[in-house]
């Protein structure tokens, strides 16, 4: 393993402890913030949701194409 790697796991498995026991001191602060991380993720889903596998094409199904015809 080299030693680039090698920082790079030690540095997350640090990470992954420190937040373990900031989540454990503080989960009442957490949990009473959940209401607005909840609120938002709402506009985050609406601007990451339906880009993928073909966007908002709703007409494909109603008007056939001609082979090769790309639109």
């Amino acid at each position: 393993m080299t030693w680039d790697r090698r920082w790079t796991l030690f540095a997350a498995s640090l990470a992954v402890i420190v937040a373990f026991f900031v989540l454990r001191e503080h989960w009442q602060h957490v949990l009473g913030l959940t209401p607005y991380l909840l609120l938002f993720a709402c506009p985050l889903m609406h601007l990451f949701h339906g880009h993928g596998h073909g966007g908002h094409r709703h007409y494909r199904g109603n008007h056939p194409t001609k082979p090769g015809d790309i639109t």
